[in-house]
């Protein structure tokens, strides 16, 4: 199947939903190293794109298409960003092709040749209906990711939809199947398979006439919800990790005031961009829900291991693949480094020792205690009494624990390292200097 890349698309939607359209027409195209003539191109693609998908648009047609995620998107649970995916992968034909064929099975189990009948009875010009090598490509993609089954019996072999477990449930049990997709994609990552799962059960309760029950029933959003937009990578970098190949990228740092870089087809109007072309081995992915950021660490023999945010990574293509035994020495080596880790900081060591305070005696449990003990990883409480206890762990740096820590408010203070506890009693000074006094 052909693959379109979207990487300018998901430059373009991080920026529109975590400025809430707050940029102008030139300071959105310098940022995204394009012009302001692509800048508007890529709008137009974004909106035919959403009505193709048939997400809701704003009704006053005068609306930008910025305010859609301005004002829109919190009035649903639906993930607007979701629609990136729904088009992402596949061309105009290969879509209308995919579509005949699903709507044919749907009805009942078809042959190849009566496939190919389905196919070219449409309206469509003939230069787009499929030849026969064509529709065997398409039903052996389908069979591969699940969608459909070949039939047992002699020759001409018949085609049906694999949705055996769909068909099986009960309406009850289709019900609570939803909510517990709905619930999961939204609190799991990666969540776009979840997404597309649970769009796919809606249209079945729809079907059965059991529109209520399709009704958003929880209204909850992960508060990072563009972090999905960085799930487009994951595809290319865990089969590179399963492969034990090479990976070769541009690469924009956060730092830079970049975050991609247009490809001029004319070589006389070639400039020189500001990410950074690199070409390592992929070894691990991980995902900070902290602030919602994807990783990868990948590792080159010189270089050493490094660290890049998925955000900045563009124009992914594979390379060359490596033995396994180096796979597993890189991998190795970086899990020993990252052992005593809180994520991914590979620094200097350091113990920390924090007291946490109890909520108020006779106030039931002790979520503070149960909170530290759920997520404090690897530390131990090394002391407590009625009023407090004291919590311990060796890490990589603090810097990555440092926001978890943050998180306690007044119920944890900082005994060691001093240099933390110095930092941390001055951000709360810094915060309380926003407040008016009583």
């Amino acid at each position: 199947m052909a693959r379109e890349s979207f990487d300018k698309e998901i430059q373009f939607l991080r920026m529109l939903v975590l400025t809430s359209g707050a940029y102008s027409r030139q300071q959105f195209a310098e940022r995204l190293g394009i012009s302001v003539h692509t800048f508007d191109k890529t709008v137009k693609k974004l909106k035919a794109v959403v009505q193709t998908m048939q997400v809701e648009l704003p009704e006053d047609q005068d609306k930008t298409f910025t305010d859609t995620f301005r004002f829109n998107y919190y009035d649903s649970a639906e993930p607007v960003l979701l629609f990136l995916f729904r088009a992402k992968s596949l061309k105009e034909s290969e879509s209308l092709r995919l579509s005949r064929i699903l709507a044919g099975l749907n009805e009942q189990p078809l042959t190849i040749k009566e496939l190919l009948e389905v196919c070219c009875s449409g309206e469509e010009q003939e230069e787009i209906w499929p030849d026969e090598k064509t529709l065997r490509g398409d039903l052996k993609y389908l069979e591969e990711v699940g969608v459909i089954m070949k039939q047992p019996g002699a020759r001409p072999y018949r085609y049906r939809l694999y949705d055996d477990l769909i068909r099986q449930l009960s309406d009850d049990e289709l019900c609570e199947l939803f909510d517990f997709v709905d619930v999961m994609a939204n609190t799991q990552v990666p969540s776009v398979q979840g997404y597309l799962m649970r769009d796919s059960l809606k249209k079945q309760l729809n079907r059965r006439n059991l529109a209520d029950a399709a009704a958003d029933p929880f209204l909850y959003k992960y508060h990072y919800y563009s972090r999905i937009l960085d799930e487009a990578h994951l595809s290319p970098l865990l089969s590179a990790i399963r492969d034990r190949r090479k990976v070769q990228f541009l690469y924009f740092s956060p730092k830079e005031g970049k975050s991609y870089a247009a490809r001029p087809t004319n070589p006389l109007f070639e400039r020189d961009t500001e990410g950074r072309l690199e070409k390592m081995l992929p070894l691990k992915i991980v995902y900070d829900h902290q602030y919602g950021r994807w990783y990868l660490l990948a590792s080159d023999k010189r270089k050493g291991f490094r660290k890049y945010r998925l955000e900045g990574i563009t124009q992914i293509t594979e390379a060359e693949a490596v033995d396994g035994e180096q796979f597993q020495s890189e991998k190795l080596r970086l899990e020993e480094i990252l052992s005593l880790s809180w994520m991914i900081d590979t620094g200097n060591p350091v113990t920390i020792r924090a007291r946490f305070i109890n909520p108020v005696a006779g106030g039931g449990n002790n979520f503070v205690k149960e909170r530290v003990l759920l997520q404090g990883q690897w530390g131990v409480i090394t002391g407590e009494d009625e009023h407090s206890f004291i919590y311990e762990i060796k890490v990589n740096g603090y810097t990555e624990i440092k926001p978890w820590l943050r998180s306690f408010g007044s119920s944890c203070e900082i005994l060691e390292p001093l240099q933390l506890r110095q930092e941390m009693i001055q951000e709360w000074k810094e915060l309380l200097a926003y407040y008016e006094s009583v």
